[in-house]
C-alpha cells in the first residue's frame, strides 16, 4: 500500500486539510465497527472468558487482516514500539474485558473512556508536537463536558471496577498517540496485523487466572467471536490509516462516537435505558464532533483558495 498523505520521507508533516477531513471519517467508521465487535465480545465473554477472547481476537483477527491486506505490507518497520504498543493496548483490552465480565454497562464503560481525547489532545503536544488551536480545544473540552453531563455520577458508575479503567483510560491515550507516530514508519495494515498477533500470546498468558471454558460454546457465541475478530482487524487498519492522515487533536473528539453507538447497543441487547442526562449530553457531544468537522472543512476550503490563487 503506498504511503499515506501524512507519511513522507519516514516522518510525520503536517496534514492538509482534505487528509484531515479523510481521517475523520474514517475514524467514525472505525468507531462503528468496534462498537459493535466490543458488544458481540460482552455477550461472549460469560461463555468463553477474558483469557480466550484475547486468543481468539488475536488468531482470527491477525487472519483477517492478512487477508484483507492480501499478505502485503505486513513487514515492521518500528518493530520495538510495535511492540510496547500491542503490548500495553493487550492490556487495555484485558481491563474492559474484565470489566464486562463483573458486570458493567457498556455505556457506563465508554462513559469512563471520555477522558480519553481530553488526555489525547493535551499528550499530542509534548509527544507529536502538535499545535492545537483554541477551536480544537474547545470541541474538545465541549465534548468532555457533554459525555460527563451525560453520565453524572450517581452512585452506578463508580464500582471497584472503575479506577483501574481510568487507568487503562490513560494507557489506551498513549498507545492512541503511538500510532500517530507508527504511520511515519509502518503502513496501516502493519499496524493493525502486529496488534492482533499481540494479543495470541497476552491471552495464553492470562489462561492460568482465567481459564478456559469446559463446555464448547453455542453456535450463536462462535458466529459472535467470528465478528469480533473480523471486526477488530478492520477496523484497526481503519484507525491505523485516520491516525496516519489527521492529527490527533483533529480526531480525538470522535473517541465519544462509541458512548453514543454504545447507549443504543446496550439498549437494545441488555435493555440498558440511558437517562434523559444522557440525550442531553448526547446532543451536546455530537455538536462538538460536527463543529470540529466544520473546523476542518473550513481549513480544506482555505487551502484550496490558497492554492488557485
Amino acid at each position: 500500500m503506498p504511503n499515506d498523505g501524512s507519511r513522507r520521507g519516514n516522518r510525520l508533516t503536517i496534514p492538509t486539510g482534505a487528509e484531515s477531513v479523510r481521517g475523520i471519517v474514517l475514524i467514525l467508521f472505525a468507531y462503528v465497527i468496534i462498537t459493535g465487535a466490543d458488544a458481540a465480545v460482552k455477550w461472549a465473554l460469560p461463555q468463553v472468558g477474558i483469557a480466550v477472547s484475547m486468543i481468539v481476537r488475536g488468531v482470527i483477527g491477525s487472519i483477517a487482516v492478512f487477508v484483507l491486506a492480501r499478505g502485503r505490507g505486513l513487514r515492521p518497520v518500528n518493530g520495538r514500539l510495535l511492540t510496547a504498543r500491542g503490548l500495553l493496548h493487550c492490556a487495555v483490552s484485558a481491563t474492559w474485558y474484565w470489566s464486562w465480565v463483573h458486570g458493567m454497562a457498556l455505556v457506563d464503560s465508554y462513559a469512563i473512556a471520555a477522558v480519553a481525547p481530553l488526555l489525547m489532545t493535551i499528550l499530542a503536544i509534548p509527544m507529536l508536537y502538535e499545535k492545537v488551536g483554541w477551536r480544537r480545544w474547545t470541541s474538545t473540552l465541549l465534548g468532555f463536558a457533554g459525555a460527563l453531563y451525560m453520565l453524572q455520577p450517581n452512585g452506578d458508575l463508580w464500582r471497584f471496577e472503575t479506577p483501574f479503567l481510568l487507568v487503562a483510560v490513560v494507557v489506551m491515550a498513549v498507545t492512541r498517540i503511538w500510532t500517530r507516530v507508527l504511520s511515519a514508519t509502518d503502513t496501516p495494515q502493519s499496524i493493525a496485523f502486529w496488534l492482533m498477533v499481540a494479543h495470541i500470546p497476552s491471552g495464553l498468558l492470562l489462561l492460568p487466572a482465567f481459564p478456559a471454558p469446559t463446555e464448547w460454546p453455542g453456535e450463536g457465541v462462535l458466529v459472535a467471536l467470528l465478528f469480533f475478530g473480523v471486526a477488530n482487524a478492520a477496523a484497526h487498519i481503519l484507525f491505523a490509516r485516520a491516525f496516519a492522515l489527521a492529527p490527533v487533536s483533529a480526531l480525538a473528539p470522535y473517541e465519544y462516537a462509541p458512548l453514543l453507538l454504545g447507549g443504543v447497543l446496550g439498549f437494545m441487547i441488555w435493555s440498558e435505558v440511558p437517562a434523559w442526562t444522557t440525550i442531553g449530553g448526547a446532543v451536546v457531544v455530537i455538536a462538538a464532533g460536527l463543529f470540529n468537522l466544520h473546523r476542518e472543512r473550513v481549513r480544506r476550503a482555505a487551502e484550496r483558495r490558497v492554492g488557485g490563487a
